[in-house]
């Protein structure tokens, strides 16, 4: 007969395995749970633009077109370029019609030059009084005063003493500058002189800056500087 202790044993150790078994077949008849997604969720298609009716976007009939900016400052260009062109024809046109005076001036003057300086630098004691008075019908403004103030008081008086007798010539004469209303010529002026002060005659060579104004008569000697 078997030992109580030793029956005791087998039946714990059969009761074990009864266990085992059953919690191996309590696993084999679990279902397995789902396998986890490894991909990750497809992206969402982004959202196709609607098409738009070509006849929705036609303008309406007989509506303008908006204006442009461009054609807007196009006009406003033009206009710019149009009074800038009409600005510098004027210039150019005072400028040529101002040069064309001025060379105009420079032969006119030129010639009064050559016809007054033989006048003026000249003079007789035989007859002073009518070589100054032909003289100041050439002169202008403050020198036709100067003049006549000078040969009144120095020229006059010392040509009657020593009988002296002035006789001037141009041989060359051009313009230094000019302007429409005044011109200065450079003369060359020979001058000779007989009188009691001197043994037959003198020759004197002498160059001279003559100022020539227009006035209403006439180009005319405003000023006369030995040089």
């Amino acid at each position: 007969m078997a030992n109580p202790t030793t029956r005791s044993r087998t039946m714990s150790a059969a009761a074990r395995a009864a266990a085992k078994r059953a919690k191996r077949v309590e696993h084999l008849q679990r279902p397995e749970p789902p396998a986890p997604d490894r991909w990750d969720d497809p992206p969402e298609p982004s959202p196709q633009p609607l098409e738009q009716d070509p006849d929705a976007l036609a303008e309406p009939e007989g509506s303008a077109p908006p204006p442009r900016p461009g054609r807007r400052l196009l006009p406003a260009v033009l206009g710019v370029l149009l009074v800038a062109a009409v600005v510098a024809a004027a210039l150019l046109g005072r400028q040529y019609a101002q040069g064309q005076q001025a060379e105009s001036a420079r032969s006119q003057a030129l010639a009064a030059a050559k016809k007054a300086a033989p006048v003026v630098l000249s003079y007789d004691y035989r007859h002073l009084d009518r070589d100054f008075a032909r003289a100041r019908t050439l002169l202008t403004g403050h020198f036709m005063d100067q003049y006549g103030k000078t040969t009144r008081t120095v020229v006059g008086p010392t040509a009657q003493k020593y009988h002296g007798v002035v006789k001037a010539t141009v041989p060359a004469a051009s313009v230094a500058s000019a302007s429409p209303d005044e011109v200065t010529v450079l003369l060359f002026v020979n001058q000779v002189t007989q009188s009691t002060q001197v043994s037959g005659s003198r020759l004197d060579l002498n160059r001279v800056r003559m100022t020539m104004s227009r006035t209403s008569e006439g180009w005319k000697v405003s000023a006369v500087d030995a040089l």
